[in-house]
């Protein structure tokens, strides 16, 4: 069997006295994006750092592409691309040389350097900007400057934290366009504390809260981790709200609009259907009746174990 693009194995890490993260297990086989979730101080950077050899942990072992990160980290590094949250450009620098010296670094052969380079400015947009500084560009040109230097030695992996952070609305809808193509044939861990960002990106979800993971599953099976609690129906002939509570299952009642209600119930499949039958027997005029899933923040904020 061909072996995961990221394994870690009972990774734990503790900055004097206190544990950052403990036990963290995750394996990735596939290309995509992999969203790593947690909230400020939940253990996604200390995760990250280990993850991309920049710090050395405590317990456990992390493997890249087969490769002990610990036993042989040049090696293992190679397979690697990283954007830290402040990208590491230097400013007084023209984009190719830049990416030249990023090459360098990258231990490509020299003779390899000039393909390396306008593929990876191709794949990030940037070709008509090779000789400006970096300093003259716009923020989201920058950060597409940073995602070059992450893939222009051809990683099977590719973390990125915060990689939208700071830009506008119409060059984060760039980055995210980039990031998704890139993804088409590498891993991209995507880091990030906003919720709605990584439901638009992410394939996969791992969530770390307290030091651990707390959730590891699908974007699907996360955005329906908590059952429906609520129920938003339009009537056109509303009664008070106190007759609504008489339909059984239901604890609370809000109204929005005059005709806007909004119905809280636990758990109880069928309030839909008495609602509906209520409704005509009573002459409610329902014109209107969704069950309403529950929002991404209020299923983090159960992992997490926080009241919203």
């Amino acid at each position: 069997m061909q072996e995961p693009i990221v394994r870690i194995e009972h990774l734990s890490h503790k900055y004097n006295s206190s544990w950052a993260i403990r036990d963290i297990n995750i394996e990735i086989r596939q290309t995509g994006i992999v969203g790593l979730l947690g909230s400020n101080g939940a253990g996604k950077s200390t995760t990250m750092n280990i993850l991309c050899g920049v710090l050395n942990q405590t317990e456990g072992d992390v493997f890249i592409n087969g490769i002990d990160l610990r036993k042989d980290p040049q090696l293992a590094k190679q397979q690697i691309g990283y954007l830290p949250q402040n990208p590491p450009l230097y400013m007084d620098l023209s984009v190719d040389e830049y990416l030249i010296h990023c090459a360098y670094l990258r231990s490509i052969e020299k003779e390899k350097i000039p393909a390396a380079l306008e593929e990876a400015k191709e794949r990030c947009g940037i070709t008509h900007f090779s000789k400006r500084l970096i300093r003259n560009l716009s923020g989201g040109y920058r950060q597409r400057v940073g995602i070059a230097q992450a893939i222009i030695h051809r990683p099977v992996l590719v973390v990125l934290d915060e990689p939208t952070n700071g830009l506008d609305p119409n060059q984060i809808i760039e980055v995210r366009s980039l990031i998704r193509e890139i993804a088409q044939s590498r891993t991209v861990i995507f880091s990030s504390h906003i919720l709605p960002e990584v439901q638009l990106l992410c394939r996969d979800i791992q969530m770390i809260e307290g030091g651990r993971i707390v959730f590891a599953d699908t974007m699907e099976a996360f955005n329906n981790y908590l059952q429906p609690h609520s129920i938003l129906a339009v009537l056109e002939a509303p009664p008070p709200a106190e007759e609504l509570l008489k339909v059984e299952g239901v604890v609370r009642v809000e109204f929005l609009t005059e005709r806007q209600v909004r119905l809280y119930f636990n758990g109880d499949a069928g309030l839909s259907r008495r609602v509906v039958a209520e409704s005509v027997r009573q002459g409610w005029q329902l014109s209107e009746i969704n069950l309403e899933k529950s929002s991404l923040d209020e299923v983090f904020a159960q992992l997490s174990q926080k009241k919203k």
